[in-house]
């Protein structure tokens, strides 16, 4: 089985006042964003892509971008994933979250 592509490229985080972390995020690091609705924002400038969801506080979220979300999926199952959230399309691609036997949370998407 040909590896697909699994590269490091997004990381989520959550806050509950996402206008504050974002503020926070400019000052410090005058970084800029893209709002997608009232509860995503894209990070832009950050030298890897992000994004700040609005929500309860938990670990960031490592995003690993694809070539073959299908593939991945399989394989993530195969070496004991579980699954935690099932593939959903989101404007500008399709993702899946999974925690790793250890008890990360991780997401695999890929762009269309």
């Amino acid at each position: 089985m040909t590896q697909p592509k699994a590269a490091l490229n997004y990381v989520e985080v959550t806050s509950p006042k996402p206008e504050d972390t974002r503020a926070f995020m400019d000052a410090a690091f005058g970084w800029t964003f893209v709002d997608y609705g009232p509860d995503y924002t894209d990070i832009q400038g950050a030298g890897i892509g992000g994004g700040i969801e609005r929500g309860a506080l938990r670990a960031p979220l490592p995003v690993i971008e694809t070539d073959d979300l299908e593939a991945m999926y399989t394989r993530v199952k195969q070496a004991g994933a579980t699954i935690t959230v099932e593939p959903f399309d989101f404007p500008g691609g399709r993702r899946f979250q999974f925690t790793e036997p250890g008890g990360t949370e991780m997401a695999v998407w890929i762009t269309t």
